[in-house]
């Protein structure tokens, strides 16, 4: 072992500092937690371009089609924001270690998981389904004994006068 805490066979790229210096566009440990990495990067790019989105339709107040450089603002503006953030999450999804061990982690972590049986979770629901039902009916019951309640002793009044 090294002083920087890798193995001296030369598998890790991180260099005498300690830095990563592999390429920018190459994945640490591409085959191990491959779910989670393409569930967060999907929904991560969700988000990125839901911002990208947002910016565009605010920056609408700019638009003037008098003044030509209103339309590179508009677009331009909301371009770099995604390209920016999708290499950001990229680069949180892909090339962070602590990120990717993680994810790593907790791919694994859900392998352990016992599931529910198709049974057992049509079972729940139906109870879930029924309870709600059942709360819902009671709580109308009750609030129409109130409301009953408070008209006959002429707190509450029904009617259009």
């Amino acid at each position: 072992m090294s002083d920087s805490g890798t193995s001296d066979s030369g598998s890790s790229s991180a260099g005498a500092s300690g830095r990563d210096t592999s390429p920018f566009f190459e994945i640490y440990k591409p085959a191990q937690g491959y779910y989670t990495r393409m569930g967060s990067a999907l929904g991560g790019g969700i988000l990125v371009l839901g911002g990208g989105h947002f910016v565009w339709e605010s920056l609408g107040v700019f638009d003037d089609p008098n003044v030509p450089w209103t339309m590179w603002l508009r677009m331009g503006v909301p371009a770099m924001l995604v390209v920016g953030m999708g290499l950001l999450l990229y680069w949180f999804v892909g090339k962070n270690r602590n990120t990717s061990e993680f994810l790593i982690a907790t791919e694994g972590e859900m392998k352990k998981v016992s599931w529910s049986t198709r049974n057992e979770l049509v079972g729940s629901t139906k109870v879930v389904i029924a309870a709600t039902i059942f709360l819902g009916f009671m709580l109308f019951l009750v609030d129409f004994i109130f409301i009953q309640f408070f008209q006959a002793i002429n707190v509450l009044r029904s009617g259009g006068s």
